[in-house]
């Protein structure tokens, strides 16, 4: 499955909504859809049990906290909700990586250049919704957004 059959699969109520047009949330979304073949592997292993449960409800936080947001009246509001997803992000990213002696190393690979991807985006919309620019370094990631959209490993 890559990303454009994925999107096929998403019902219209969804991709009707304004929230819809919001890439940072599309994505989110598939990462979730990911994560749940990756969890079903994880959850095969007694020691990534918990791992497993918090890689899921991190990965799913992402896309749930850009919906809250999005519906917020006003930029400093939105902004909050954003940087919770970004803290899900990171956080999802870091689980991925700490499930990487049970995933195949293409997988986890993906996962977390697909996820560094997102932070990418989050990193650009919470300064815009406060105002102010976030001071961290621009990083120079070789990997791009449509290359892990078309070639997604499974477990």
């Amino acid at each position: 499955m890559n990303y454009q059959e994925w999107e096929k699969t998403v019902p219209v109520e969804i991709t009707n909504d304004s929230l819809w047009k919001m890439e940072a949330y599309r994505l989110g979304l598939f990462l979730s859809d990911l994560c749940w073949y990756d969890v079903t592997k994880l959850l095969k292993d007694r020691r990534t049990v918990r791992l497993s449960d918090q890689l899921y409800r991190s990965s799913g936080s992402v896309s749930a906290n850009l919906a809250e947001g999005y519906s917020r009246g006003t930029g400093k509001d939105r902004a909050r909700f954003y940087e919770y997803a970004l803290g899900s992000a990171r956080e999802c990213r870091d689980w991925y990586y700490k499930g990487r002696h049970i995933l195949e190393t293409t997988v986890t690979k993906h996962r977390i250049e697909f996820v560094t991807q997102i932070i990418k985006l989050l990193l650009i919309m919470v300064p815009e919704q406060r105002k102010y620019k976030i001071k961290e370094p621009i990083q120079n990631y070789k990997t791009t957004l449509d290359d892990l959209l078309n070639n997604i490993p499974l477990p």
